[in-house]
């Protein structure tokens, strides 16, 4: 789905470092290499909202540019991966916002497959995060990897390749991990 163009990776690449380095013309050469893939993981992450979420894929894109710029010389980036996992973040962190000043009507969600939860959408999506960032404090690759292939799409031979592991791995550990968040959730919102 989000496979990795080599060229378009090390031009991404590249980039970056232009923009770390602040050459003039970096932020634009930089957005026009990553709309496009911005925009898909944006469609990918908003297909888990609800269906009249007033925010869109575009207004989530924009807001993660905007993110980066003011960012542009603070971020030590690596590499295009670590570029798009700071974007998906970056996503997390606006939808999570978004979901605290909104307070959504309820409904049943699945966020995960098998995680499904009635509370309201905003409030299971601040529950998902702080679970997410609760599994994070003793297994981070494992948050990883529910991070790349929930909010960024990417797909479990992608996922290895980023992470340096095999496709068992990532297949092991989400299971492991997805099982771990949906007793955690589950947990949590019978203590509510």
């Amino acid at each position: 789905m989000l496979a990795n163009t080599g060229d378009n990776d090390q031009n991404v690449t590249r980039c970056l470092r232009e923009l770390r380095d602040r050459i003039p013309g970096a932020e634009d050469r930089l957005i026009q290499l990553v709309y496009e893939r911005l925009r898909k993981m944006a469609g990918n992450r908003m297909r888990m909202e609800r269906r009249d979420h007033t925010l869109q894929a575009t207004a989530l894109v924009n807001e993660v540019c905007l993110r980066l710029m003011r960012a542009a010389g603070t971020i030590d980036w690596r590499d295009s991966d670590h570029f798009y996992a700071t974007c998906a973040r970056m996503m997390r962190n606006i939808l999570i916002d978004y979901a605290r000043k909104k307070k959504a009507a309820g409904v049943e969600v699945e966020l995960l497959p098998g995680v499904a939860l009635t509370l309201q959408r905003s409030e299971y999506l601040i529950a998902f995060d702080e679970s997410l960032d609760r599994l994070a404090r003793f297994d981070a690759r494992g948050a990883k990897i529910i991070e790349l292939k929930v909010i960024l799409g990417m797909t479990e031979a992608e996922i290895a390749e980023s992470l340096g592991v095999s496709v068992r791995t990532v297949k092991r550990d989400f299971s492991a991990c997805r099982a771990w968040i949906r007793a955690d959730m589950s947990g949590r919102e019978a203590a509510a």
